[in-house]
Order: structure tokens, then sequence, then C-alpha cells
């Protein structure tokens, strides 16, 4: 089985160098004809304050005239395409970028003038806070939830759940926040949590508990709008495989040999019916950090990486576009390799076959 698993492991890496490639390429495409670039803005800049310029010198009576009002000049834009790489040709910066990704080097952000793995870094507290409580709290609360609702499938508590936790993944997680903001966040009624950030100003000069205080203080309102339509997935996911479990031979044949309900449903039932729940965890847990809420982050005013990667977009810096894409496409790729593996860490029955699938 060994040799077959590390088969399958090389194949799979090996498929991940033209499927990155795949992703970059269309990226780095479309970048090329997508309209205000970093040279149309800059030129759109240099106009904007030579017109500004001309304004000024017009109201004080003066006769001062500026360049910009006829438009950037030729030699003026040849250093701009040369500051932002333009001047060269397309393969040529293509294959650079590719040169520079292969050494896991992001490049340098146009209007930030920091490396993207700086920008990523700093941002990655808030992205690690809001992912990982988002996942704790899900998974908490969700199996439990489900695992009683598989137990009582049918009756009032599994009806009543079962409405609740629908309505709740109905509510777009914005428009909860909004209304937990206006509600307890100094809107029109209470005033019992802080409407930004994840720590308070005087944060610094607080003891060691008041700084967990304070920090778990200030993620009550974003968690609990983030958190509340993830329930449903999981716990719906829970219920089914729990009852499909329970309907299933091997159960009844322990039954008929006099194992109390718990004996089962913990010792048998409960080992088959998590595997395709503890399988997920590895892309669950990474992907609540990559995929954070750009519209909560927004609301509640954390600047994690999806304000990042959306402001990205909206500025057109390409080396923070496609150094973030390169990046969060090949931890997905890796996580996705190790989610499969663990499909034989959980459930040593599945095997790898000669042709590098599972079996």
């Amino acid at each position: 089985m060994n040799g077959a698993l590390f088969r399958y492991i090389f194949k799979r890496v090996l498929l991940m160098i033209p499927t990155l490639l795949g992703v970059i390429t269309l990226t780095f495409a479309v970048i090329q004809f997508v309209p205000g670039g970093p040279v149309e803005q800059m030129m759109l800049e240099l106009k904007g304050r030579g017109e500004a310029s001309v304004g000024a010198g017009e109201s004080s009576g003066g006769g001062a005239t500026y360049r910009g009002r006829q438009g950037v000049d030729e030699e003026r834009l040849k250093e701009i395409k040369a500051l932002y790489g333009f001047d060269k040709p397309v393969h040529e910066r293509y294959f650079h970028m590719l040169k520079r990704f292969a050494m896991f080097d992001l490049g340098q952000s146009y209007y930030q003038h920091k490396s993207v793995w700086e920008l990523v870094l700093s941002k990655m507290p808030v992205s690690i806070s809001l992912g990982l409580w988002t996942f704790l709290i899900t998974y908490l609360i969700s199996i439990p939830l489900g695992i009683k609702k598989a137990v009582r499938a049918g009756t009032r508590f599994d009806t009543a759940t079962s409405v609740v936790i629908l309505i709740g993944y109905a509510i777009p997680g914005f428009v909860l926040g909004v209304l937990l903001l206006v509600l307890f966040g100094g809107g029109s009624f209470l005033q019992l949590f802080p409407l930004r950030g994840l720590t308070s100003d005087n944060w610094a000069q607080l003891s060691l508990i008041g700084k967990v205080m304070d920090y778990l203080w200030h993620l009550v309102l974003p968690i609990t709008a983030s958190v509340l339509g993830s329930f449903a997935v999981i716990t719906i996911l829970t219920k089914n495989s729990f009852l499909e479990e329970i309907r299933k031979q091997y159960v009844i044949t322990a039954r008929a040999k006099g194992l109390s309900e718990d004996r089962v449903l913990w010792k048998h039932v409960f080992r088959n019916a998590m595997i395709p729940l503890v399988t997920g965890f590895p892309s669950a847990f990474i992907g609540a950090f990559f995929t954070g809420s750009l519209l909560i982050e927004t609301l509640f005013s954390l600047d994690g990486l999806g304000l990042l990667s959306y402001e990205a977009v909206i500025r057109r810096d390409y080396p923070l576009v496609l150094g973030t894409l390169y990046l969060f496409t090949l931890i997905g790729l890796v996580t996705k390799l190790i989610s499969d593996i663990a499909y034989v860490l959980v459930d040593p029955r599945i095997q790898f076959d000669s042709q590098g699938g599972r079996a």
C-alpha cells in the first residue's frame, strides 16, 4: 500500500504543476486586456495634478501653464512604463514572473512599496483569528448537534433545530453583521461590543488577562456574523452521515447481540460516520484562513486578506494580485492532497490502485 500511496502522491504533485501554471497563465493573460492598469492610473493622476495646477494659476491671475493640460508627454510615459515593467514585451514579463514564482518570490506591490510576502504576513493575524474561531465554533457546535438530530430524527427537536439552522443559513453574513451592529454595537439600541478592530486602543497597557478578554470581546460580533450560516452545512452532513450508518446491517447485528444504544452509537457508528467529516478537516481548516469574507472585514473594519485582495484588484496592483493568487492556489492544491491522504489515515480499508487513484 505504501508504494501505491507514494506513487499517487508523486503523480498528484506532478499534476499540481500544470494546474498552477494554467491558473497563473490565464490570470496573466486576462490582466493584459483589462483597462485601467497601473500605467493608465498614473497618467490620469498626473493629468489631474496638471489640471489642478492650471486652475490654481488661472485663479491667481498668473500666466503659468502646465503640460498636463495637453496630456502626459511621451518621455514621461516611457518612464512610467519602465517603472512598472511594462516597457518589456509580454512574453518576457511572463517568463520573468514564472522564474520569480519558482523561487517563491511573490514580487513587490506597486502602490504599497512592500513585498507581497510582507503584506500577506501582516494581514495573517486578522485572517487567522477569524478563520480559526469560525472553524472551531462551527465544528464544535455542528457535529454534536448533527449527532443529536440523527439519534432523534423525525422528532420535534429535529424539526425545530432544522428550521433554526436553515433560517440562519438563509441570512447573509453581512446582513446579520449590520443587524448586530445596530442592536449591540452602539447603533439604535445597546453598546455592548466595539465597532471595529480586534483590539482596543489601550491594548498595550492592559494586563495579560485584560488583553485576552479585550481580544475575545472584539471577536464576538464578527465571529457571530461569520459562523451562523456555516452551521447548516456541517450539521446536515453530520446528521445524514450518521443516519446512513445507523441503517446499515452491522448496526442491526450489534443491537441483536444485546449491545446498548450508547455503545453501538459511540463505538461502531461514530467511527465510520465521522470519516467524511474528519477527512474534510484539512481543507476546512486551511480554507477558513484564506476565504475570509470581504464584507465582514469591511463592516467591522478588520484589515485581513479578503480586504487586501479586493484592494489589489481595484487598484490594479498586479504583483499583489498574481502573488496572492499563486500562493492561495498552491495552498489549495496541497490541502486537497492532504485531504485525500487523510482518507487512508482515517480508514485503512481505502487503497490506492496502480493508476494512482483511490480504489
